[in-house]
């Protein structure tokens, strides 16, 4: 059985014609321990489909099941299953943190509102709160010195290291990491990467990552999904994509990494991104696809017919493209660096 399954889902804001349809029919099936990567540009829906996992936002659409468990638009008792199983880390860790709480006060809170939600209010190992308290800090590597400090008192990636302890203090078996290193400068980035990864290891977790950086998706994801305009347009192998992605929208992100070697990035594609609000007919991408009806003018299908409609992105090897790049022939690749 799935831990997480998403299935169709769709998020709208407004009605009538100004509505927006930030996530549109996204599909996925996150297994126990594994971790899943969601990347794309901004405004793609990377950010309001994990809201929308967690129910910080309401879903219009589709279906959300936790341990075959449906907590779609979960109130209640079922709102609460869902923050035992799934918490998020969001990508600025000091807004997120109660500015008027020390670190200590934080933390004890979160480990209070997960007691109160078990049987009998006490927590299952039986433990002293204070010992929880140790062993978070232990998770993320923080000194007791931080417990009475206030969040601005901080760096932040020990800010950071404080929203994943908070986190875990709820015994979550998913995490969701929303662009948890984009405000961390590259040496922090690099020792909050590695952390996840030991915690991962060391508590079993699975992880459902969003990040522009596809260094970051490689490093820590099994799996890739790639947003365009709110709908899955490639999910693959993150080996696998990063060596030969097959829809030209996920080429086009790979080809816009900046490189040491690389004096100038070549424009791959041309005008902006469309108005979300309206969307173009048939494939989303093909006003800007180096392989759709711009490059060759004989592929109208790509105007008139959705292919995210008639495939079922849903599983590693699917891409939503009318004419997909070639199949990968070699063994594998790595992430950009």
């Amino acid at each position: 059985m799935s831990l997480l399954d998403v299935e169709e889902l769709e998020v709208r804001y407004g009605t009538g014609r100004s509505a927006l349809v930030a996530v549109d029919g996204v599909t996925l099936h996150i297994e126990p321990g594994a971790s899943m990567g969601i990347v794309g540009e901004s405004g793609s829906g990377k950010s309001t489909l994990a809201r929308a996992i967690v129910q910080i936002v309401p879903t219009s659409a589709g279906r959300i099941a936790i341990d075959g468990r449906d907590v779609t638009n979960a109130r209640g008792r079922e709102l609460r299953h869902v923050r035992d199983v799934v918490q998020i880390v969001f990508q600025d860790p000091f807004a997120s943190l109660n500015p008027r709480m020390t670190i200590g006060a934080t933390l004890e809170e979160a480990i209070g509102l997960r007691r109160r939600g078990e049987r009998g209010g006490r927590s299952r190992d039986g433990g002293s709160r204070d010992g929880e308290v140790e062993q978070l800090l232990e998770y993320v590597t923080l000194e007791r010195s931080v417990l009475p400090r206030y969040p601005n008192q901080l760096s932040g990636g020990q800010l950071q290291r404080v929203s994943i302890a908070r986190a875990l203090a709820a015994r979550p078996r998913l995490l969701i990491l929303d662009e948890v290193t984009s405000a961390l400068d590259v040496s922090v980035q690099a020792a909050i990467l590695n952390l996840l990864r030991n915690l991962r290891e060391t508590l079993g977790l699975s992880y459902l990552c969003i990040s522009h950086d596809l260094s970051v998706i490689g490093y820590l994801c099994e799996t890739v999904m790639v947003l365009y305009l709110g709908q899955a347009v490639e999910v693959s192998g993150s080996a696998q994509l990063f060596a030969a992605p097959r829809h030209p929208y996920s080429r086009t992100l790979l080809d816009s990494v900046p490189q040491v070697h690389r004096r100038v990035i070549e424009a791959v594609v041309g005008g902006d991104v469309p108005d979300p609000r309206r969307p173009p007919p048939g494939c989303r991408f093909h006003p800007r696809c180096p392989r759709g009806p711009l490059a060759h003018p004989e592929r109208t299908v790509c105007r008139t017919e959705d292919p995210h409609r008639a495939l079922a992105v849903a599983c590693a090897g699917t891409v939503a493209c009318h004419f997909p790049l070639e199949e990968p022939t070699g063994d594998g690749g790595a992430p950009p660096s």
